[in-house]
């Protein structure tokens, strides 16, 4: 698995602090000691700090190298309760309601990013994807020149009877339900830059359709060349195909038939669905027929890393996620 091992060598290399909300989860604790173990994070759980050591008892996990910060009791609440108080006024929130708020180990966690507490966070495993996408967006924000908040997969390649090796960006299968052109070439620039973070060669993007440069014609054609277009025009140097079908993005043979002037050439690492019912079906068969391991949903446009774990993740996916967050964090540092 070269990708998913260039990932975990990068955050070896400079592990960053990862902050955890969910630390009564055994999962999140086994994976918080795996990371720890690994070192690919710096682990800080938040949490009520009976219910945390309670946790690992009951789990076998020991918290050695991990530092606990309870809300209720932590130096740092005032602190993180004005921050909150500032980013939420505005919204109504009043100063008594941000002291009470910053209990909730969620934003607990995200304030601490805010602030430069900690260098990124993950949940998901106990709280909806709902509460951890509004919950980053309200507190860590956007990044600078960024519209739009969305998510990928970086999907692993690596076993025998795979034709294509490697690690690919899927993007996005898990939160813009139906981008225009315009939101379509923020997820694709996005994607792009998360390529070129995690998958230590440079992004080759296709923007997928049922249309081949222009062999078919319909309105979500148009919206894909839209999109594309824009993206040509922020970045020209990024290898790219506009309207591109599947075989033709990641089949050399066929890309020359196709597209003899691409320059992707069939070789496409990021892949960018059209719609989210698209890549959401997208991802699912290449993880389930195709036998590819599927890390995400990650979220790209933050201003620092905040990512969502499904509710039926493994201690595996959660200790990946962990692994991406620190080298999300690295970029962001440099």
């Amino acid at each position: 698995m070269k990708a998913l091992n260039h990932v975990r060598e990068l955050a070896r290399a400079e592990p960053k602090r990862i902050v955890l909300c969910e630390g009564t989860d055994a999962r999140v604790l086994e994976a918080a000691a795996r990371a720890t173990e690994q070192g690919y994070a710096t682990i800080i759980l938040v949490g009520d700090g009976a219910e945390l050591a309670r946790a690992a008892d009951l789990a076998n996990v020991t918290l050695a190298g991990m530092t606990l910060v309870d809300p209720q009791q932590s130096e740092l609440a005032p602190r993180l309760a004005e921050r909150l108080y500032g980013l939420r006024r505005h919204k109504g929130m009043t100063r008594e309601e941000a002291v009470t708020g910053v209990g909730d180990p969620l934003t607990f966690a995200n304030l601490m990013v805010a602030e430069g507490l900690a260098d990124g966070s993950v949940a998901g495993a106990v709280h909806t994807t709902a509460d951890v996408v509004r919950s980053a967006i309200q507190l860590i924000g956007l990044a600078p020149g960024a519209r739009l908040v969305s998510s990928f997969f970086l999907m692993m390649l690596c076993k025998p009877f795979h034709s294509l090796k490697g690690g690919m960006i899927f993007s996005d299968c898990g939160l813009v339900v139906d981008p225009d052109a315009d939101q379509l070439a923020q997820i694709a620039l996005a994607a792009a830059a998360s390529a070129e973070a995690l998958l230590d060669e440079p992004a080759r993007v296709a923007m997928l359709s049922f249309s081949t440069s222009g062999s078919a014609h319909h309105g979500s054609v148009d919206k894909v060349v839209a999109a594309a277009r824009r993206v040509k025009r922020d970045r020209p140097e990024l290898a790219i195909d506009e309207d591109v079908q599947l075989d033709a993005a990641i089949v050399a043979e066929i890309a020359e038939r196709k597209l003899p002037e691409s320059r992707v050439g069939g070789k496409a690492n990021v892949l960018i669905f059209p719609n989210l019912e698209a890549g959401n079906i997208g991802y699912k068969l290449a993880e389930r027929i195709g036998g590819a391991e599927a890390i995400g949903p990650l979220l790209q446009g933050l201003a620092k890393p905040a990512n969502d774990l499904s509710r039926g993740c493994s201690v595996d996916d959660i200790v990946n996620v962990i692994t991406v967050t620190t080298v999300q964090a690295q970029r962001l540092s440099v």
